[in-house]
């Protein structure tokens, strides 16, 4: 019966690894957010925006200090200039026949 005995006195978790596994991590959301920031250009900017600027955002831990990813600070910037130019797109003041196309 010995492999069924407590093995966490012997193994314990590192400290790098206690968070839970169940989503995605930082470099997936990070890639996620810059695809959507790109894609966002071409169809459907005012949801995709957002989308990159969240996704940057958790990739980059909610914070702005410490090391940043290039992809989760490309979403955020990329997906905050989306946002921006299909709001100004809806508004009318900018765009292809002034909002009517």
């Amino acid at each position: 019966m010995a492999g069924f005995s407590h093995g966490t006195r012997r193994h314990p978790r590192s400290r790098g690894r206690t968070w839970s596994r169940t989503g995605p991590d930082r470099a997936t959301l990070g890639i996620i957010g810059a695809i959507c920031a790109v894609a966002g250009f071409f169809v459907l900017g005012i949801v995709l925006g957002p989308v990159a600027i969240v996704c940057g955002w958790l990739a980059m831990g909610r914070t702005w200090s410490g090391t940043r990813h290039v992809p989760a600070l490309i979403a955020v910037v990329l997906g905050a200039i989306d946002t921006l130019l299909a709001l100004l797109w809806l508004s009318g003041t900018a765009g292809l026949g002034n909002g009517l196309l």
